[in-house]
């Protein structure tokens, strides 16, 4: 569960570089996807396989389809990052197969199930964007999409960002690591959980009731992930409520914050939500718990 001593960061993007578009998980909405495909198009030249709009079932394709698609985009120095289509499910068993340890140093860009690539990512010091994947950076605000094009871009710390409740007070410094609590609750055990020694952990979720993300958190509490992380982020818990109970997710999520005794402040917009910021995993970061303030103490590329 040690942090690598080092973190390996790509070059800054630039205007026109090739970017790959993977469908490493879920089928997809494919108007949805032309939408936030131009977003990109504006600022990259992405590339795709013809058969990315294949389904099978529940997933983008086959298992072979998917981690072919995928392995071809690690392992192409030409292009400079990764953007993938969409979450949903699917992601975690291409994870064995992945050659991710001989990968090129494109930033690999997405958020939801794609949390255990970013795992893997992390456990071999790789710095990942946490961020829209292609469906839903269409329905983003400009403001996101320029912090995006921005962490992708400069080596310079990006703006803070701002939550809207303190449930711990206090202050943590560490590397980022984290995304989706469910998918990084079935990292555990895996060799593709992130280190977590001093880090600061990014929790989001949506469509999990009060009870299941009191079973999810639980089961990080006892397989010790407390225990070694120093901060807790809460972006958005969307769609997360029990009908006509007397409590929310925000009640819950609060008292399971307090018996971790950890800082923790909640409401950052990041996740499931209508506003989704990119962050940079394995960044060092300063979470004021007391101001709700996640500070970035570094970019996401190189100079």
């Amino acid at each position: 569960m040690k942090a690598p001593v080092r973190w390996l960061k790509p070059l800054p993007l630039r205007p026109r570089d090739t970017v790959h578009v993977v469908a490493p998980a879920g089928p997809f909405d494919r108007p949805g996807f032309e939408v936030g495909l131009g977003v990109i198009s504006e600022r990259y030249s992405p590339i795709y396989r013809p058969d990315i709009f294949s389904a099978h079932r529940y997933l983008a394709g086959d298992d072979t389809r998917r981690t072919e698609e995928l392995s071809r985009a690690l392992l192409d120095g030409d292009a400079r990052a990764i953007f993938c289509a969409r979450g949903g499910y699917g992601s975690a068993r291409l994870l064995p197969d992945l050659p991710l340890a001989d990968a090129t140093s494109s930033l690999f860009v997405g958020f939801s199930d794609l949390t255990s690539v970013h795992g893997a990512m992390q456990r071999l010091g790789r710095v990942s964007i946490h961020g829209p994947v292609l469906t839903q950076l269409g329905r983003q605000p400009a403001e996101v999409r320029d912090y995006l094009f921005r962490l992708l871009e400069s080596p310079e710390a990006p703006p803070p960002l701002t939550g809207t409740a303190t449930y711990v007070p206090g202050m943590a410094e560490g590397h980022l690591v984290g995304g989706n609590l469910s998918v990084l609750s079935r990292l555990i055990g895996t060799p593709y959980m992130p280190p977590l020694d001093g880090a600061v952990l990014l929790l989001e979720d949506v469509t999990e009731r009060p009870y299941r993300l009191d079973r999810m958190w639980t089961h990080l509490r006892l397989a010790g992930v407390f225990s070694h992380v120093r901060g807790i982020v809460l972006g958005d818990f969307t769609s997360c409520e029990e009908k006509d109970a007397g409590y929310s997710s925000a009640d819950v999520l609060r008292d399971l914050a307090r018996e971790a005794g950890l800082p923790c402040a909640a409401g950052f917009p990041m996740g499931h939500g209508d506003i989704n910021y990119p962050v940079a995993l394995g960044t060092q970061v300063r979470l004021d718990a007391d101001a709700a303030r996640l500070t970035f103490l570094e970019g996401a590329v190189r100079a």
